[in-house]
């Protein structure tokens, strides 16, 4: 048993207390975010905000650099989306769930180019480019800066990016050390399939009203 245990949580031994502490709580509040995304929830922003803050500096202190923009970038996001979620598009309605249009496909891939280019030339620079990390890392951000941008405009499509980014840092992050933040990508998984699967449910509803 303490085989099982040391294989996941040796790692921590290093770790300061408070730093523990803070992965904990930044988990279970990105749990409570993703769980409010697949509810169609507003809470899934501040929820995001207090998660995303909280692992900015946990991944800027251990040098995460990747790690640490992709969650910057979710916070951003997070108050775009919030803004967007609760915009009216007429006197009685907010920006519904929909699918992605073919000029938001167009904006999702340059996103994604774009993102590929500027992770690279900020893990050049700080000379991260060291090992199959970065490249896993590079493509992750991409995945995820796209998934966050569809995510904060209530595209149902979001969810495929986030399965996808997730089920790569289950793996990834348990690599770098981080097993409760490993565990949280597989909830993260599990969540976002349940997530896609009743967005797209609930908009194939509204068509079938219509």
């Amino acid at each position: 048993m303490n085989h099982i245990f040391n294989f996941f949580f040796e790692q921590y031994v290093t770790y300061e207390t408070i730093d523990v502490v803070l992965e904990i709580i930044a988990v279970i509040f990105g749990f409570l975010s993703v769980w409010f995304s697949k509810q169609n929830n507003i809470l899934v922003f501040p929820t995001g905000l207090i998660s995303t803050s909280i692992f900015v500096y946990l991944l800027l202190k251990w040098g995460l650099l990747g790690d640490m923009m992709i969650n910057a970038y979710y916070f951003i996001m997070s108050i775009y989306g919030w803004y967007v979620w609760t915009r009216k598009v007429d006197a009685t309605h907010v920006t519904p769930v929909s699918f992605t249009t073919n000029k938001e496909k167009t904006t999702s891939l340059w996103i994604f180019l774009a993102t590929l280019l500027f992770v690279f030339i900020v893990y050049k620079s700080f000379n991260m480019w060291t090992s199959w990390v970065a490249y896993v890392d590079t493509i992750t951000t991409a995945i995820f800066f796209v998934g966050m941008w569809l995510m904060a405009r209530r595209k149902v499509e979001n969810w495929i990016f986030w399965i996808i980014g997730d089920l790569i840092s289950i793996p990834l992050y348990f690599y770098k050390g981080f097993t409760f933040t490993s565990f949280q990508y597989l909830g993260f998984t599990i969540i976002a399939i349940y997530g896609y699967v009743a967005w797209k449910k609930l908009l194939n509803n509204k068509t079938v009203a219509a």
